[in-house]
């Protein structure tokens, strides 16, 4: 029988989940995140990894309704607000804090981010 501990980090795909993502969708790893980021030339670092993890833990919190592409906007500013807010998130996802944080931590972009026109790069 498992321990409560291997049922609570074991993913629903037998996957070992990585208790550092706790809300980390199934069958996403940090191995796949990083991969990746070196297809679209980015250096992974420890701030790249909280965003992420905020985008994982938004969008689990918020599974049983669609996401509101604005709310999540207004959420990351309020979460790195001491850190410069959305224009830092860019600095480390220039291809959008929204589309290109949500393509590394294994997220489906809600609709509307990849539209140039709201102000995405991607």
């Amino acid at each position: 029988m498992a321990s409560l501990i291997e049922t609570i980090v074991k993913g629903g795909n037998g996957v070992d989940q990585d208790p550092k993502f706790p809300y980390a969708p199934e069958g996403w790893t940090s191995k796949l995140a990083l991969k990746a980021a070196q297809g679209e030339g980015l250096k992974v670092q420890e701030e790249h990894w909280e965003a992420m993890r905020a985008l994982q833990e938004y969008f689990a919190k918020h599974k049983d309704r669609a996401i509101n592409v604005r709310e999540l906007h207004d959420a990351l500013e309020e979460r790195f607000h001491a850190k410069g807010g959305i224009k830092h998130l860019y600095t480390l996802f220039p291809g959008g804090p929204v589309a290109q944080g949500c393509r590394l931590a294994g997220l489906k972009a809600p609709a509307g981010v990849v539209d140039k026109g709201f102000g995405s790069v991607v």
